[in-house]
């Protein structure tokens, strides 16, 4: 609207302009003096009055032009004087300086973000101008790792340190590459990349720098951490069935030497529980010496095994300890004859894992039920599912279970699930999961 009042504004000016010159030619064809002296007067004023009304709009205009040239946006326009189509003029410049301050003040805050997680990261970071060597950014991990304070300028290590400069600024690695750098009179592995880009006219390096030793020394370190609380964890799981088992086959000899009359020496029994104490305790010591070597085991030692037989060493292990807890198992194997080739101790291991799980899923049940059930599919396939009750299996978290050192519980080491499926991946078989919060959790071991 404000364009439009400025458009008729002219057009008017320039109408009355062209009907003064025509009434000047009228007054000078008719010779009338006067009137053609007024009319002089009239044209004169006109032409300086819409001189001055279009200068004004482009002086305006010349100034804000001038401002962005200079990058002068903190220059504020009077918007509340002036002839309304300047003021509108005004407000619209105002509006862009308002706009193109915002988009500044991002990019500061973007710029300051960036620097920071640069600066927290723990590899080594610089840019500099490849012609002139001042650098444009560079992060402390950099200046740590070749042992140098701050510098604006490359030239500052070729000074101290011409070798390291060398290796360094000088080599070009295009492809991620290991060498060995002195610093502090040692030998250290680094593990460089370095790549060329341009800003304008001018081109820029891009060095990345990681210490490979201090990472490997660090992940050494944790995974001896990681291995210490694992083995015990397992260790523990196998170890505390065997020792219910042993309470309680003491706890009948006790009784039978106290009263043999009335509680005779069951020897078949005695037999039977000292064999499962000695066969989980040879399946523990393998088991240690398995997962030591895990990721590079190659061979199994497979036989046959009547699933019906494994099931009966994992319940006289385990019913002990369940029926402390008024848990009820059962196991069940359909058809009874199933026969599989696998490793029965680390197979027993995971049924251990398995079914320890779904005690503690349980705990809190009124009526805590556990099923191991065997069979075989019609697609040959054999499958052991082990049932509970219990609570259930978060969804959030439900992709996660299998990640090594992943737990939700307070004193979990997160590894008796990844252990089973990479015992099971060894076997080249699976490991599979159905849950639902509240209602119970199947695991399914596919062979």
């Amino acid at each position: 609207m404000n364009y439009n009042g400025y458009i008729i504004r002219l057009f008017f000016r320039i109408l009355i302009l062209v009907a003064l010159i025509l009434g000047l030619v009228y007054s000078i064809d008719n010779e009338y003096t006067s009137s053609i002296t007024i009319i002089s007067f009239g044209i004169l004023y006109f032409l300086y009055s819409t001189y001055s009304f279009v200068k004004r709009r482009f002086v305006v205009m010349d100034d804000f032009f001038e401002a962005v040239k200079y990058r002068d946006f903190s220059r504020w326009f009077p918007e509340d004087r002036g002839p309304k189509d300047i003021r509108f003029l005004y407000k619209g410049f105002n509006e862009v300086n308002r706009t193109i301050k915002e988009i500044n003040s991002k990019n500061e805050a973007q710029y300051v973000y960036l620097q920071k997680i640069l600066e927290m990261v723990d590899i080594g970071i610089i840019a500099y101008n490849l012609e002139t060597g001042d650098v444009l950014w560079s992060n402390d991990s950099f200046r740590e790792t070749l042992d140098v304070p701050s510098f604006k300028n490359i030239r500052f290590v070729e000074g101290r340190k011409p070798d390291l400069y060398d290796a360094i600024f000088e080599t070009y690695h295009k492809e991620p590459n290991s060498i060995s750098i002195a610093v502090q009179n040692e030998k250290i592995k680094v593990l460089i990349s370095d790549t060329v880009f341009q800003v304008k006219e001018d081109p820029f390096k891009l060095i990345v720098l990681q210490n490979i030793d201090d990472t490997l020394n660090r992940n050494e370190s944790e995974a001896w951490k990681k291995l210490l609380s694992v083995m015990t964890h397992e260790i523990m799981n196998s170890i505390a069935p065997i020792s219910s088992l042993a309470d309680t086959l003491q706890s009948h000899l006790q009784l039978t030497l106290d009263n043999p009359k009335d509680y005779p020496l069951e020897i078949e029994d005695l037999n039977s529980g000292i064999k499962t104490i000695k066969n989980r305790s040879e399946g523990l010591l393998k088991f240690a010496k398995t997962y030591r070597s895990l990721s590079k085991v190659t061979h199994l030692n497979l036989d046959r095994k009547k699933i019906t037989e494994l099931f009966e060493t994992i319940q006289l292990l385990m019913q002990p300890s369940l029926d402390v807890k008024n848990i009820n198992i059962d196991f069940k194997v359909t058809p009874p004859k199933i026969e599989l080739d696998i490793d029965s101790y680390l197979i027993e291991q995971v049924l251990i894992n398995l079914i320890l799980n779904a005690v503690d899923a349980c705990k809190h049940r009124s009526d805590p039920q556990i099923r191991v059930i065997a069979e075989q599919k019609p697609n040959r396939n054999i499958v052991i599912k082990v049932y509970d009750n219990g609570s259930g299996i978060p969804q959030d978290i439900m992709d996660s279970i299998f990640i090594p050192f992943f737990t939700s519980k307070s004193t979990g080491s997160g590894i008796g699930l990844s252990l089973c499926k990479q015992i099971m991946l060894l076997h080249k078989g699976k490991i599979l999961v159905n849950s639902r919060e509240e209602e119970g959790t199947v695991f399914t071991l596919v062979f």
